[in-house]
């Protein structure tokens, strides 16, 4: 393929660079006259294992090189790489005014193009920006409609400098967010020698992914270098730590834990949490990370509490009281916070748990269901039919079996009542105006 990589800084120099190893035809578009040079000449500025040796590579190859004006190659291209920076503004906002300038220099290109164009942006972004800016700018600079005349693809990198070559040719896996098909076809077509699933999403999604992605590592490090603080106090190797730690592939190292959903609760996490908070105040030892945890699990409630008061029902169905499925532990269980500020908001509640029965209850169990039989405005069912036949909505508070058929049957009788899913639940088929507010 023709390709325009705009932007000749970290991401831009190793893309291009990889695109022209791959056998493509890649011309760098840069303002900075020093780094166009030194890329025509087979070298570049940056410091990077192996870049320089590659870059002259493909420079003598004939694959790649460089230039300061782009607008005028855009009929020549296939693609438009968009790979310039999005630095921090003072306030944290980040700082749009390169892609801005970069889009309407392809948008002035687009004018005089009478073939397809897909426009790909590898820069990082804050979800719209591909579709509110970079779409609405080239649309008002070339005159032409997208998806129609142009395509526009989301397509975030995932390299780490230091190791930035091996990350191009052996990623993760590689996204496209498309606006259209035709144009998420061609970027496929562009990656399809590399390694990894390809994920076909939506702009905005892509956008995002990026994001949350350097968000959890920033999290992870983070995490890590609290355990170690707090390993010193202790007088703890915490390198041995954090090994046994990663050795749990079950659930810590592991997609455990992260589908989003509701609060979490029960016998362990909630103590445990305020045992290392405690302790680490004895020590002197700041976990800010760990503390915010209890907090935020706090607020997941409060959310869901808003979200559901919002629907404007007198008459609620709770399907799970316990803090997951498969028991009857209802010790910290955060449905039965949500479901005692539901009827402190005047609201009725039925609940129905398949897994707990009074008779069988015992100790601290038993004590947390006389406190809910107590409560106004709650009702404990016996059967599933019973919450059924008075609810204008429905809370799923964790995936059961009992619960699927229930719902399927309830989208034919009754499509006015309302399914909200606070855990993350497979339906085989969607459930008429079905929402996830966890």
């Amino acid at each position: 393929m023709k390709i325009l990589v705009w932007g000749l800084g970290y991401v831009g120099t190793i893309t291009a660079a990889c695109l022209a190893e791959l056998g493509h035809d890649v011309i760098g578009v840069e303002t900075n006259s020093i780094k166009v040079k030194a890329i025509n000449q087979g070298d570049c500025t940056i410091e990077e294992p192996g870049l320089k040796e590659l870059i002259r590579k493909v420079v003598n190859q004939g694959h790649l090189r460089a230039t300061v004006e782009g607008s005028s190659l855009v009929t020549w291209a296939d693609l438009s790489l968009i790979c310039v920076g999005t630095p921090s503004m003072a306030d944290g906002r980040p700082n749009y005014q390169y892609i801005e300038q970069v889009t309407t220099d392809i948008g002035l290109g687009l004018r005089d193009s009478k073939s397809y164009h897909v426009v790909v942006l590898r820069s990082t972004v804050f979800p719209s920006i591909s579709r509110d800016l970079v779409c609405s700018k080239l649309s008002e600079y070339s005159n032409k409609q997208p998806i129609q005349d142009f395509g526009l693809v989301v397509n975030p990198e995932f390299m780490r400098e230091g190791n930035t070559i091996d990350d191009f040719f052996n990623p993760p896996y590689t996204i496209i967010g498309e606006m259209d098909t035709r144009s998420g076809d061609l970027v496929e077509e562009l990656y399809q020698y590399l390694p990894g699933n390809i994920y076909r999403t939506s702009l905005e999604e892509a956008e995002f992914l990026k994001l949350v992605n350097n968000a959890f590592h920033s999290l992870k490090i983070g995490f890590a270098n609290e355990i170690g603080r707090f390993c010193d106090s202790l007088n703890l190797d915490s390198h041995k730590i954090m090994e046994m730690v990663c050795a749990d592939t079950k659930l810590n190292i592991s997609p455990a834990y992260l589908k989003p959903g509701f609060a979490f609760g029960g016998s362990c996490l909630p103590k445990d949490l305020r045992s290392l908070e405690f302790q680490a105040d004895q020590l002197n030892v700041e976990i800010p990370i760990v503390k915010s945890i209890l907090p935020s699990n706090t607020l997941h409630i409060k959310y869901n509490l808003s979200k559901i008061i919002s629907l404007n029902v007198n008459h609620l169905g709770v399907l799970g009281l316990s803090f997951k499925a498969g028991t009857n532990d209802l010790r910290e269980s955060p449905v039965i916070e949500l479901i005692h500020q539901l009827s402190i908001e005047g609201i009725k509640v039925f609940v129905y748990d398949p897994e707990v029965k009074l008779e069988t209850l015992l100790g601290v169990n038993k004590e947390y269901m006389g406190n809910l039989r107590n409560m106004d405005n709650i009702l404990l069912c016996e059967e599933i039919e019973n919450v059924l036949e008075e609810c204008q909505a429905i809370v799923v508070t964790y995936s059961h079996p009992q619960f699927v058929p229930l719902l399927e049957r309830l989208k034919q009788e009754k499509p006015q009542v309302k399914i909200i899913q606070l855990q993350y639940l497979i339906i085989s088929s969607n459930l008429g105006k079905r929402e996830s507010l966890g």
